[in-house]
C-alpha cells in the first residue's frame, strides 16, 4: 500500500545517521508523507520485498549493505518505484552510477529540505501519472503540461530555463529558495554555467512578467509571495 492510514504518500527514508534522519522525517511529514525511517540496507530489502511505497529516499553510504546495491536489487526485481538518492557533494561517481543504476533523481548533501520535498513531489506525480496542476500567481498563469505562462491572459514567451526558474518559484509560493537549491535543480552536474547565470534568469522574468513578481532575500534566495501579488 503506498498510502499509509492516514491516506498520505508513503515515503521509505532509508538513512543511517540519525540526525539527518531525524530531521529528514519530520520535515517529510510535516510536508504530508507518511514516512517509515530505516537505518540500514538490508532493513530497506525487506520492507521493499514485503510492502508498497510512492518513493524511495536512500542514503547511498549504508551499513549492512550500502544504498547502490539496494538500488541495483531493486531495479534488478523489476520495481519502478521512485528512488531519489542522497550523495555528498564530492562523490560524483557514485552520483553518475547511481543514475546508471536506475535512479530517478538526486541531491547533494547537505542539501535544503525544500529542495527534498519539491523533488519528491515531481516524482511522485510523475510515477502516479497525476497531471501537475496549473499555477497561479495575481495575474500570471503557469501551465506545466504545455509548458506555457500567460499574464493578464496575455502569452509569455519564456526560454525553458526561465521557464523551469519560475515553474520552481511558484510551486514554493511564500517560500524562500536558496541559491544553492535553484542551480541544483536548475543546472545539471555537467552544465557550464555562469556564476551569474540565476541572476541574468531573475532579470529577464522580472522584464517580461513585472519587476516586483521575484524577491531578492538578501542572503539568502529568491522567493515570490501571494503578498502584493494582486492585480
Amino acid at each position: 500500500m503506498t498510502q499509509g492510514r492516514s491516506g498520505a504518500m508513503r515515503i521509505l527514508l532509508v538513512e543511517d545517521d540519525r540526525m539527518l534522519g531525524d530531521g529528514l522525517q519530520a520535515g517529510l511529514t510535516q510536508a504530508g508523507y507518511a514516512v517509515d525511517w530505516l537505518r540500514d540496507g538490508e532493513a530497506a530489502v525487506t520492507a521493499l520485498s514485503t510492502e508498497s511505497f510512492a518513493a524511495v529516499v536512500l542514503d547511498l553510504g549504508l551499513p549492512k549493505r550500502d544504498g547502490l546495491s539496494v538500488l541495483q536489487w531493486l531495479r534488478g526485481r523489476h520495481d519502478a518505484t521512485p528512488v531519489l538518492i542522497l550523495t555528498a557533494r564530492d562523490q560524483l561517481e557514485d552520483k553518475v552510477r547511481g543514475l546508471d543504476l536506475g535512479a530517478d533523481d538526486y541531491v547533494l548533501k547537505p542539501f535544503d529540505l525544500d529542495e527534498i520535498t519539491a523533488r519528491l513531489r515531481a516524482l511522485v506525480r510523475r510515477a502516479h501519472g497525476r497531471p501537475e496542476p496549473l499555477l497561479t500567481l495575481g495575474e500570471i498563469a503557469l501551465n506545466p503540461a504545455a509548458r506555457s505562462v500567460t499574464r493578464a491572459g496575455q502569452a509569455i514567451e519564456l526560454t525553458p530555463r526561465e521557464f523551469d526558474l519560475l515553474h520552481l518559484l511558484l510551486e514554493n509560493t511564500d517560500r524562500v529558495l536558496t541559491r544553492r537549491t535553484l542551480e541544483e535543480q536548475l543546472y545539471t552536474w555537467n552544465d557550464a554555467v555562469d556564476s551569474n547565470a540565476l541572476e541574468v534568469h531573475i532579470h529577464h522574468l522580472r522584464k517580461k512578467l513585472g519587476i516586483d513578481l521575484i524577491r531578492t532575500v538578501r542572503g539568502v534566495g529568491y522567493m515570490v509571495s501571494t503578498a502584493g501579488s494582486a492585480p
